[in-house]
């Protein structure tokens, strides 16, 4: 067991925590940016993004990864830490503890993005590659600390961890100090602890809610039971997001500040991606993008007209995933369409098909025929079709025109 995460002596940071992290932080951590969005109108609400996907590593989690770093006795920085991690707790301490002259092993499952674990190597960690999941990289990582005498360091629920993360929510209340919400993403929840306790402390008015992909809804389930419960995690556009139970500490901080908690769908998470590359030019991967995807899932109506800021914590998304968020996103926003339509299997049957969405300025992509497994009339042929639209009405008026012409067309 981590000793520093004990559930039956959970630690709850305070105030004071964070505003230690604060200073120890000054100087070493640039200060990222909380910009207004270019949503007002789309929202009707004032956003603020705060950018910590602009840190070195790419996530918030410099900021606890370093906090703790700090605070490790002589013993501990001469033998070491050890973190098992996936993606960002892993690069944040590497980078970190190269910089400190800590030396720093990490144990990454299998499935641990690549291109994170040539970074971690690039920035001097240890590298050890084990386990199929994050749960038995932990169990091999926490062998390790007993031989080696090694600090392990918990990435979402190690105390110094949790008030390095609430340094966030103090940049957020001096940069928007008329704050009326904050949305905050939640995996293993530290972020959202940290931030909790620095902005219920300074400004108890400010609405702080967590926002949890339905994939993996550990917070809502440790609400439900009372405390911290091993819920299923299953695949997800919010990859970072996936921790099957909330942190000991973290639930214990958070359970008395926070005013509510939110789970949004796939779906919305796909289309914050989209509109944060197209409206923001920002980057950000799904467990960064949480927060708005409440917004545009229509899950916050008491928002409206309100000062929200949202962070966005980390911009590490890999480019295969990326294309596929973006390809989501747009058929949510009824721009990319399959269209299945029975033609005439005779000349010019797919010609007056793709005249016939050409006709009201639809792209179309990509287009495919299906004849052996077609259920009707033997000279008849199955078209395919993947179009682009303007937007949701674009798409009707499409349907529409299909639908005058042919019998059997489907649309998704």
């Amino acid at each position: 067991m981590d000793p520093a995460c004990d559930p039956e002596n959970p630690q709850v940071i305070r105030i004071d925590d964070v505003l230690a992290a604060q200073k120890r932080l000054d100087g070493s951590l640039q200060k990222t940016l909380c910009t207004v969005s270019h949503l007002e109108a789309m929202t009707g609400m004032k956003i603020y993004f705060k950018r910590d996907f602009m840190l070195f590593t790419g996530s918030f989690k410099e900021r606890g990864a370093r906090n703790t770093l700090l605070q490790l006795s002589e013993e501990q920085r001469n033998n070491g830490v050890i973190a098992a991690s996936a993606g960002n707790h892993a690069l944040a301490l590497a980078y970190h503890g190269q910089s400190l002259n800590v030396p720093v092993t990490v144990v990454m499952p299998h499935i641990a993005p690549m291109v994170k674990v040539e970074r971690c190597r690039q920035f001097g960690a240890n590298v050890i590659m084990c386990g199929n999941d994050l749960s038995e990289s932990k169990t091999h990582a926490m062998q390790l600390v007993k031989e080696h005498h090694l600090t392990y360091i918990n990435g979402y629920d190690h105390p110094m961890i949790l008030a390095g993360q609430g340094t966030m929510g103090l940049e957020i209340l001096e940069q928007v100090p008329d704050v009326d919400a904050v949305l905050v993403a939640v995996g293993g929840a530290g972020m959202l602890a940290g931030i909790a306790v620095a902005i219920k402390a300074l400004k108890p008015s400010v609405l702080v809610y967590g926002v949890e992909s339905d994939r993996c809804a550990s917070l809502t389930e440790a609400l439900k039971a009372g405390r911290p419960v091993h819920t299923r995690a299953e695949p997800t556009l919010a990859d970072g997001l996936a921790v099957p139970m909330v942190g000991v500490n973290a639930f214990a901080t958070l359970k008395p500040l926070v005013d509510r908690v939110i789970v949004v769908h796939e779906e919305h998470i796909a289309l914050a991606i989209l509109r944060l590359i197209e409206m923001e030019k920002a980057v950000v991967e799904g467990a960064g993008a949480v927060g708005l995807a409440a917004v545009l899932g229509n899950l916050v109506p008491e928002l409206q007209g309100k000062k929200v800021v949202i962070p966005l914590g980390g911009g590490n998304i890999d480019v295969t995933v990326l294309g596929r968020c973006i390809e989501r996103g747009l058929a949510v926003d009824g721009r990319l369409s399959r269209v299945v339509v029975t033609v005439c299997d005779r000349p010019g049957g797919i010609a007056e098909l793709t005249q016939l969405i050409a006709s009201i300025g639809v792209s179309l992509k990509h287009l495919s025929q299906d004849r052996a497994w077609l259920k009707s009339e033997v000279f008849s042929v199955q078209a395919t079709c993947v179009v682009e639209t303007r937007d949701k009405a674009h798409r009707d008026q499409l349907e529409q025109l299909l639908k005058s012409k042919y019998h059997n067309v489907m649309l998704g």
